[in-house]
């Protein structure tokens, strides 16, 4: 990567909920897997100077600045000069389907507009094909451009073949003229020309408009909790309602290091703030599907859940090493699959009750057989948690005891517990042995996850280190958020893991040992805004509010949101990150419940107050 390349925050990000594009400010598209979110990279020129990309320019004018059109994942992008300006638009094609679906058109599209001046405006596209693996083929088709592996490139005007073999557009334009390029990365068959475009950009700002219109969040933060549900939208696999934890792969937590995974796939340590998320925006549709996603990955009977799944609900591809690909800032190895899909991780079965919970709380729409299957899930962790697992953060040094995980394993058992106490719906389950067993993991937390010394919980039974992830033990209910014990533990994360007044380190990789050596890691956004919320319910609100707005302050000027980020503000890791924006929506939900105690814990614990509030507000518009 060289110097003048893009930075990992300042990319754009385009979507047609079925795969994602990324682009640089200077207009290149450096990213993008066909058919879908986790198919083969067509382009990956951040992963690599020799990945490939789709380059434009506009002769005497330079990018002047980006921004989505209105609530849209449409980005336009100005390019002035003396006498010059033009404005590209760039999107993945979609048109609305039924209430809240979006039909995928498979087509990336880049609309040119001159809108003063002349100009002359010229377009490479330099596919690389399967990460670079094959080398690409063209061939000449009516006026179009088709690619061996099955891309059409289309337009006004039409593409050409330079004479180095790449394709590539040129046209002149004057003020009011207009030209496309477009690419069928689906079919291989659909030539756009200048109506059809026209069309198409029109229905796409429709269908992202209408969707954004229907989010009802008007409260602390609300630009930010937008642009982070449009971006989820946008992550959520369309056929399955899966969603995906980022749309890339192997950009570094820690540059030059060899902290890179894969992350096109679908982690259930997302479920609840998922659900939380779409249901507290108005979009109880994507809650339902995601779930319902969820559900059939967990089918009866049941001794292990797998933490990660593809999106297809197909099996995950194993690891693999890319060596060819010389990695973002040299970060090696680029890594293709996750083998955390066979790990042991506890947390699962309790994000898995929790979402459920919220789902049947807010909508009532579980049906009994659901409820059944999620009877197999508890049973299963009254059988599991007494064991080691790898957590969370899938260390790969072996199995331990995490705090974290066990906290978890009483919120599978305890939303069980609520689940069929409050649904009426008369499934049979041994509530009283689960809240035997809810009560004997309470105590061995108590005991064992707490280090009196201290005063603070640890990150593993026997251990002294402190984890971002306990900053969770009050957004779960597991004890109140003004608790001593929860009080301290937010004090030593800070003094242990802060920095910057805003930013939390997930854990201490030397003093956790997690099997991975290399450069530390930066921060880890996810708990960054965890912390947020845990000062909301620790009576710290103005403290919480000052973090929450540096940290929206930092992200790039089109408020998308990575993995992690480093002292000086640049974001690293998988881009844009769900976890982050998940964590950001709920965050912002806190803040703004803060002067309501009551309606803030009935939200942030998941309990039959929210249910009450929805039966109440029916009756009030009937």
């Amino acid at each position: 990567m060289g110097q003048d390349a893009a930075r990992i925050g300042e990319h754009g990000f385009l979507s047609d909920c079925h795969t994602a594009a990324l682009t640089t400010p200077d207009g290149t598209v450096d990213w993008m897997c066909v058919p879908g979110f986790d198919g083969a990279a067509l382009v990956s020129g951040i992963l690599d100077p020799q990945g490939g990309g789709w380059t434009l320019e506009v002769e005497g004018a330079r990018p002047a600045g980006r921004a989505y059109v209105d609530d849209t994942l449409v980005l336009e992008t100005l390019w002035r000069g003396t006498d010059v300006e033009v404005a590209v638009r760039d999107l993945l094609a979609v048109r609305r389907r039924g209430r809240s679906g979006l039909y995928r058109e498979g087509l990336l599209l880049r609309v040119v507009e001159c809108r003063s001046g002349s100009t002359a405006v010229r377009s490479r596209f330099d596919a690389r094909p399967d990460f670079g693996r094959a080398a690409p083929a063209w061939e000449r088709l009516d006026g179009a451009l088709r690619e061996a592996s099955g891309p059409l490139l289309s337009g006004s005007p039409a593409p050409r073949i330079a004479e180095d073999g790449v394709p590539e557009y040129r046209v002149e334009l004057a003020e009011g003229d207009t030209a496309v390029f477009a690419l069928d990365y689906l079919r291989g068959e659909r030539r756009v020309g200048l109506g059809e475009a026209s069309r198409l950009l029109r229905e796409t700002l429709e269908a992202w408009r209408d969707w954004a219109g229907r989010i009802d969040y008007q409260g602390v933060g609300a630009e930010h909790v937008r642009r982070s549900a449009l971006t989820l939208r946008g992550l959520l696999y369309e056929e399955t309602g899966a969603l995906v934890a980022a749309p890339t792969t192997s950009l570094p937590e820690a540059p030059g290091g060899p902290r890179n995974w894969d992350y096109r796939y679908v982690w259930h340590r997302d479920a609840a703030l998922v659900v939380l998320a779409f249901l507290r925006l108005g979009h109880s549709e994507e809650a339902g599907r995601y779930l319902r996603f969820l559900l059939s990955m967990c089918e009866s009977p049941i001794d292990w859940i797998s933490p990660v799944h593809a999106v297809d609900k197909g099996p995950l591809p194993g690891e693999e090493a890319l060596d060819h690909l010389a990695g973002y800032e040299d970060s090696r190895p680029v890594r293709v699959g996750n083998r955390a899909h066979s790990q042991h991780q506890l947390d699962v079965y309790g994000h898995i009750l929790d979402a459920a919970l919220s789902y049947e709380a807010a909508t009532g729409r579980l049906r009994r057989e659901d409820l059944e299957q999620l009877v197999s899930v508890v049973e299963s962790v009254r059988k599991l948690w007494r064991e080691p697992d790898e957590g969370i953060w899938e260390v790969r040094s072996g199995p331990r005891h995490w705090t974290h995980s066990k906290v978890y394993a009483w919120v599978c058992l305890d939303r069980g517990i609520q689940l069929l106490t409050e649904s009426g719906k008369g499934v049979d389950a041994p509530l009283d042995e689960w809240r035997g067993e809810r009560e004997a993991v309470r105590e061995e937390v108590l005991d064992r996850g707490y280090d009196p010394g201290t005063g603070s919980f640890t990150q593993s039974y026997g251990s002294a280190n402190v984890d971002g992830s306990l900053l969770r033990i009050p957004l779960l209910g597991f004890l109140d958020g003004t608790d001593p014990r929860v009080l301290r533990t937010l004090e030593r994360v800070d003094e242990r893991l802060g920095g910057d007044g805003c930013l939390i380190r997930r854990y201490d990789p030397e003093r956790t040992d997690d099997g991975i050596s290399g450069p530390p890691e930066g921060a880890f956004l996810l708990c960054s805004f965890d912390m947020v919320s845990a000062l909301v319910l620790a009576g710290r609100t103005d403290e919480a509010r000052e973090r929450f707005e540096k940290l929206c302050g930092r992200a790039g000027e089109l408020g998308l949101q990575a993995e992690e980020m480093a002292a000086d503000g640049t974001m690293l890791g998988n881009f844009p990150q769900a976890f982050t924006h998940l964590a950001l929506i709920e965050a912002a939900v806190n803040l703004d419940s803060a002067t309501d105690r009551e309606a803030l814990h009935d939200w942030v614990r998941g309990r039959s107050g929210r249910r009450a509030g929805r039966r109440r507000r029916n009756e009030d518009d009937g």
